[in-house]
């Protein structure tokens, strides 16, 4: 039970800074309305064009914290979210097969402890914020089936064979290598969705999100690389599952793995995947359900959300 007060404890001292804040967000769905909506790109395609508001912007990076939450609570503490963070509109579903990680590294397990209070964290921040416009948690697959999201992204970037799963809490390596799919994607989704948002105020809040999932995601990839010096293949891991995402999110290279080269052993580090001038890669909301829904073609679900995300943006792009 100690890691379950020790993820309780931390939440709720991002409560009570969470609590100062509070009128600021109050009232969402209202200015947001008076905000108006603006055109934004459809996500299957650039010719047809779809009117979104902030609201809808946010509930779509509330399905990707649902997701997030569910996965690093359980690996943590072998608990989902509480019941009080799942409700809201279109269809609720369940998050399925998660479990604790028995981590033999301790700062492995500190660090799983602390992002998993920072993104249950982020599911109440924005349930609050959207007010009565809040989509439920949709059903969400983070299991070990040979079938499910996980396996399916494993045997993508060819680290299991046919028939094989992958089961990300088997191990410290396992659970770092599965954050590691999420936590790039998060990145680059906030960042895309970023000069969206038309009100300053969640326009502020959407960047404080970012730079905490930036901070997650840079110390992902740094424990990696640490434990690829002494274990190569997961180097190669890293390369591997950064070019099966580039293979579902279009033609372009929004990703990079663990080294500048692209052969295990590089004696160079890649913690943070840039461009050419210093700048983080962005993905619209289209590549970034790409990834999630494990699919390069414009579908409305499947891979880590089964039945899709709820709200308005829920179709993955074409590519």
């Amino acid at each position: 039970m100690t890691d379950e007060y020790e993820v309780v404890d931390a939440l709720e001292k991002r409560e009570q800074r969470r609590v100062r804040r509070r009128d600021l967000f109050s009232g969402f769905a209202a200015a947001s309305t008076a905000a108006g909506g603006f055109v934004l790109a459809n996500q299957a395609g650039p010719v047809m064009a779809q009117s979104v508001s902030d609201a809808d912007i946010l509930n779509f990076a509330l399905n990707l914290e649902y997701l997030e939450a569910q996965f690093y609570v359980q690996a943590a503490t072998g608990m989902g979210l509480p019941e009080n963070l799942l409700g809201g509109s279109g269809t609720r579903g369940q998050a399925t097969g998660g479990r604790r990680v028995n981590f033999t590294d301790t700062a492995v397990a500190q660090y799983a402890r602390e992002i998993a209070a920072d993104e249950q964290a982020h599911v109440a921040f924005l349930r609050q914020a959207l007010g009565s416009a809040v989509v439920a948690q949709p059903t969400i697959d983070i299991g070990t089936s040979p079938t499910g999201a996980f396996s399916t992204a494993a045997r993508a970037a060819g680290l299991i064979g046919p028939g094989q799963s992958f089961d990300p809490y088997a191990n410290d390596e396992n659970f770092l290598l599965a954050a590691y799919i999420f936590e790039d994607v998060g990145v680059t989704a906030y960042k895309g969705a970023s000069p969206l948002i038309s009100n300053a105020t969640f326009l502020e809040a959407a960047a404080g999100i970012l730079a905490v999932e930036a901070y997650h995601a840079s110390l992902v990839r740094t424990t990696l690389y640490a434990k690829g010096l002494q274990t190569p293949s997961l180097i190669d891991a890293s390369i591997a599952i950064s070019n099966a995402r580039d293979s579902l999110d279009g033609q372009s290279d929004l990703d990079q793995g663990l080294t500048t080269s692209r052969m295990s052993g590089g004696v160079a580090s890649n913690i943070a995947p840039l461009d050419e001038n210093g700048i983080a890669f962005s993905r619209s909301a289209g590549q970034v359900l790409n990834i999630v829904y494990l699919n390069n073609m414009a579908v409305t679900g499947g891979g880590f959300f089964p039945n899709g995300v709820n709200g308005t943006l829920r179709m993955s792009a074409s590519n």
